[in-house]
């Protein structure tokens, strides 16, 4: 009886610019349909591009944050297998095109997001609301808590911080669920960025609070980008908690399907991510973490951000790429 063939260990070292590559191709096919309208479009073509890129890297890979179950998704559903069938097994967070509405009008913040980690150590979070709450790097574990309530965050936060709370920013995605928040801490004196899509670069502001001016995130966004920001803020430094909302049976289902059998748990960053990830983001649209594509004649040029884990590396690369 032949043995097992040996695990291959994850070679994070030698993926990461791969992961880069494929972020950066989802972002240049969306390219042409940056504030074209149409957001099916955009996301498509990120798609296409991306799974292409993936399926040349030397992984067995499984989408576990993907676009949807495989009935809703033709391509990069949840489950699918990617890469060449060889090298070590990964699991795979992605956003072909993370602001597709950001995208289609050309509105700041728009990113293709990709985290690769070893099999079994990323969160299966099913596509259903996540209460989130992020803050940056330097701070004592624990010092706010998702049992909080919006001010006491503020005040804790500020107390930790050394300042006032009217030196506090908060970045809210701009939604009808978060009016009481957003009073409640704009009753503190803190001030509030809001933002109408793009929750994956909300939560990284806070790990570039110097450059992005946002020193916390909170409320309820996807849970899938959630998983992709503790992947991004495990590579940069920073606390991040996550509890599972659910409206109703069929999303409790999924998440019974995923895997989840406490529906009332709090995960932090090592928890929605176990082990050592990394991370690649590429601007697709102008923001305060990365630059949007830049057309020349005859270059179309981007800028990605790499990140790993297991070193705190973060790179900021720029490619230009010559076009027909």
């Amino acid at each position: 009886m032949a043995s097992p063939a040996p695990k291959i260990d994850f070679q994070d070292r030698m993926l990461s610019l791969g992961l880069a590559r494929v972020s950066e191709a989802a972002a240049m096919a969306s390219a042409r349909l940056v504030g074209r309208g149409d957001e099916k479009a955009a996301d498509q073509a990120a798609v296409n591009a991306m799974r292409d890129q993936l399926n040349l890297l030397n992984i067995q890979g499984v989408v576990v944050i993907g676009e949807g179950e495989r009935d809703e998704a033709p391509m990069l559903f949840i489950g699918e297998e990617v890469g060449t069938g060889e090298g070590p097994e990964v699991d795979i967070a992605l956003d072909p095109l993370e602001g597709t509405t950001l995208t289609a009008k050309d509105m700041p913040n728009a990113l293709t997001v990709i985290a690769m980690a070893p099999r079994g150590t990323l969160l299966h979070a099913p596509d259903v609301y996540m209460d989130k709450l992020a803050i940056g790097p330097g701070y004592p574990e624990g010092i706010v808590s998702l049992d909080m309530d919006p001010a006491t965050r503020v005040s804790a936060l500020a107390s930790a911080k050394g300042c006032l709370p009217q030196d506090i920013t908060v970045c809210i995605l701009e939604r009808p669920r978060h009016e009481d928040m957003i009073e409640a801490v704009r009753g503190t004196g803190a001030s509030i960025r809001l933002i109408t899509d793009g929750d994956v670069a909300g939560v990284i502001h806070c790990a570039e609070a110097e450059q992005t001016g946002i020193d916390m995130y909170m409320g309820a966004g996807g849970a899938p980008e959630g998983v992709l920001a503790a992947s991004a803020l495990k590579c940069m430094g920073g606390q991040m908690w996550g509890r599972l909302l659910f409206r109703n049976d069929d999303e409790r289902g999924r998440a019974s399907k995923a895997g989840i059998t406490d529906f009332d748990r709090i995960y932090n960053r090592d928890e929605m991510v176990t082990q050592d990830v990394i991370f690649a983001a590429t601007g697709v649209t102008d923001g305060s973490i990365l630059q949007g594509m830049k057309r020349e004649p005859g270059y179309l040029e981007t800028e990605t951000l790499l990140m790993r884990s297991k070193t705190g590396s973060v790179r900021r690369m720029r490619y230009r790429n010559p076009i027909k």
